[in-house]
Parts: structure tokens; C-alpha cells; sequence
């Protein structure tokens, strides 16, 4: 499980630099400073999602099953809080009406969350059972 995520995360971080510099560089001459800025937030919660999946990828604290579900929440949160930002930046150019997905930024957010508690959660319930 382990592979796949750093596998996963590095690709996630690939593709965050590739869409950051498009923000920094291209984005500027299509969208408003605002939707710029709002677009720099899904690439940096993307990017600290980024390692943290490396973390979790590299760690031999976490069990396989954890580990999957903590990748499972983080990858969906990601993709739908993240993504979701991308997408709604281009919101109002000619054609492109996505402000459907406004309210899906937050639910990935939720799943984000969800994913560094039970990743804490589990930490406290593995702590009990060693002696570190």
C-alpha cells in the first residue's frame, strides 16, 4: 500500500507545480486576481496533502488497512476540494458555467479533515499499545 501512495503523492505533487505555474504564469491574462488567488489555494492544499501521502506512504506506524483509508480520504478530499477550486476559477468565462460546484469545495475539505483525524485517531489508539 505503501508504493501506491508515494507513488500517487508524487504524481499529486508533479501535477501541483504543473498547475501552480500555470497560475503564476498563464492564469493571470484569463481570470480576475480573486480567481487567481482562490486557484493558489487549491494548489497549496493540494501540495500539503502532497506530503502528507508521502508521510503516510513512508511510515511503518500505520497498518496497510489504515494507511489505505487514510489515501482514500485524502485522494477524494483532494480531488474534490481542490479540483472543484480549479474548475470554479474558470467560472463566468464564455461557456464555462461551473458554479454547481461551489458547494463541493467544502465537502472535500470535510474528507481532507477527516483524514488527518483519523490518522491522529489512530496514532492515539497505536500509542496504547507500545511502550514508545
Amino acid at each position: 500500500m505503501g508504493r501506491k501512495i508515494i507513488i500517487t503523492a508524487t504524481l499529486l505533487g508533479a501535477l501541483g507545480i504543473i498547475l501552480g505555474a500555470f497560475g503564476a504564469h498563464g492564469l493571470k491574462k484569463i481570470v480576475s486576481e480573486t480567481a487567481v488567488a482562490s486557484y493558489e489555494v487549491g494548489v497549496r492544499y493540494q501540495m500539503y496533502h502532497v506530503f502528507f501521502l508521502l508521510f503516510v506512504g513512508l511510515s511503518s506506524f500505520f497498518s496497510d488497512a489504515v494507511k489505505k483509508r487514510i489515501f482514500i480520504l485524502t485522494l477524494v478530499g483532494v480531488l474534490l476540494f481542490s479540483g472543484s477550486i480549479y474548475l470554479l476559477t474558470f467560472n463566468g468565462l464564455p461557456g464555462f458555467d461551473v458554479k454547481f460546484l461551489g458547494p463541493i469545495t467544502p465537502i472535500g475539505g470535510v474528507f481532507m479533515i477527516a483524514a488527518w483525524v483519523y490518522a491522529a485517531i489512530q496514532t492515539l489508539k497505536t500509542g496504547k499499545n507500545t511502550k514508545n
